[in-house]
């Protein structure tokens, strides 16, 4: 079913419950996917496989467990089992990204029942652990494995389960990595709870820069105040108030290292109502003015150059 973009509403907007199916061919030890942007599996979602995801166009907000951040082209993550997650990016209605993901999904059961017979997968263990929280790759581990993700889509069969074990070796080794979701995290799983988080996901995302107020979302949602905001708190890992703020704050980077738009307008854009709190708001996220970060950003692009 194509993705229809919503207009806005005076509703939450539905969605399917986000459990993902996963469904791998015989013939294959893991499953390895190109994906357009957006469609309908573009979610909030979670499933009992390991995720290998590579973004491979565009930017956007990464949603891991309680952790919200800012993605770009090369950004290389594992997500381990159970662990809810997104990879949004705004488009405009009609818009498609073509090949923008790369996703590895594989079941970490067969890693370990494998292990009798060769033993040398057991290294992994301590891999997988990690695994479960979420991690972003960086440096030379990021492009050597985004390489060897792209790789797997050129061969079959026993040259790409070379390739995916030499991914594994690679990302299990590495130190050049950041776990992203907090070890407490623990969202309830339940079909209900995730369609109600991605509504009320999805609703934030598109209308992070109005005056959103808790009330309003929380009847939107169907539920009191103070039920959804310990409900929200839960499934998401960040209070109402602080998932909005990261989210104007993710736009607000956007806007200083992309665009010469002036700091003071960008301030009223992404939803801050005076330039006083959204200083404070940024310089405590970011630990620098945005004027700093717009400078410290054209810096990074002309020795990029």
């Amino acid at each position: 079913m194509p993705f229809r973009r919503r207009k806005n509403t005076a509703a939450i907007p539905r969605t399917v419950p986000a459990f993902e199916h996963i469904v791998t061919e015989a013939s294959d030890s893991f499953l390895w996917r190109l994906d357009d942007y957006p469609w309908e599996r573009n979610v909030w979602n979670f499933h009992p496989e390991y995720e290998i995801h590579l973004l491979r166009k565009s930017s956007g907000v990464v949603l891991v467990g309680d952790h919200i951040g800012e993605f770009g082209p090369g950004y290389l993550t594992i997500v381990g089992g159970g662990l809810p997650h997104d990879w949004v990016t705004a488009v405009q209605p009609g818009e498609l990204i073509e090949g923008r993901d790369i996703v590895l999904q594989f079941d970490p059961e067969r890693l370990r029942g494998s292990s009798g017979l060769l033993p040398e997968l057991r290294e992994l263990e301590p891999f997988l652990e990690r695994s479960l929280r979420g991690m972003v790759f960086h440096g030379q581990t990021a492009l050597d494995g985004a390489e060897l993700m792209e790789r797997m889509g050129e061969v079959q069969g026993l040259a790409r389960f070379r390739l995916f074990l030499e991914l594994l070796d690679l990302l299990a080794a590495t130190d050049e990595y950041e776990l992203l979701s907090s070890p407490d995290f623990s969202p309830l799983l339940d079909a209900e709870s995730l369609d109600i988080i991605q509504r009320s996901l999805t609703y934030l995302f598109q209308h992070f820069a109005e005056d959103l107020k808790l009330p309003d979302v929380a009847e939107l949602a169907g539920m009191s105040e103070s039920t959804f905001s310990r409900f929200f708190q839960k499934n998401t890992g960040n209070s109402f108030s602080d998932h909005v703020a990261k989210l104007r704050l993710w736009q607000a980077c956007k806007l200083l290292a992309d665009t010469d738009i002036p700091i003071t307008d960008i301030c009223f854009q992404v939803g801050y109502m005076n330039i006083s709190n959204f200083n404070r708001a940024f310089l405590r996220k970011h630990r620098m003015t945005p004027s700093s970060y717009r400078k410290l950003s054209r810096q990074r692009l002309t020795l990029r150059a």
